[in-house]
């Protein structure tokens, strides 16, 4: 029998479940929005699923709200759940169990916002004046990329995290 998790740590893992249950959330609420009739013929004008502006929307950001944020989080926090309890060791570090979640937090929600803002407003000009899309979407790159990086700093903590307490448990001592 594997003794217990402190109460602190455990109390640690509530941001992921309330984080992953926010985004999953959101998720819905989008998906229902989604396809209301004017949204979804909106959406379908300016390029939903296939391209352009309305791909941003569905299925991209949809997805990532649902998937990263709701899924992976949920699944780091059963992973710092669990991996304690299986190996009888602890977490390498309790400081980057909440470095994983606000870093992935913080970028899912500035990846989702950047599709969200950058379909709507990219697909309102398709329609009203097409010749301006360029102008915007030069500005896509830079944004999305900044957001992924945060995002991606957050997976590479948990991986680390993850992997050097494994290393642990297989340590000869």
């Amino acid at each position: 029998m594997h003794p217990p998790q402190p109460a602190a740590e455990l109390r640690q893992l509530l941001k992921f479940l309330l984080g992953a249950a926010f985004f999953l959330f959101v998720g819905t609420v989008h998906g229902v929005l989604q396809v209301l009739p004017p949204i979804r013929a909106w959406l379908d004008s300016v390029g939903s699923p296939i391209s352009g502006p309305g791909h941003m929307i569905d299925p991209l950001a949809h997805a990532h709200i649902n998937v990263v944020g709701g899924l992976v989080i949920i699944g780091m926090a059963v992973t710092y759940y669990l991996l304690p309890i299986l190996s009888n060791k602890p977490l390498w570090s309790r400081r980057l169990v909440d470095h994983s979640f606000w870093w992935t937090a913080l970028g899912v929600s500035g990846f989702y916002l950047t599709l969200m803002v950058f379909g709507i407003v990219e697909g309102n000009l398709l329609l009203s004046d097409p010749k301006a899309v360029p102008d915007v979407h030069r500005y896509y790159g830079p944004c999305i990329s900044v957001v992924a990086t945060v995002m991606g700093v957050g997976f590479w903590v948990f991986f680390t995290n993850v992997f050097i307490t494994f290393r642990t448990v297989y340590k000869k001592a």
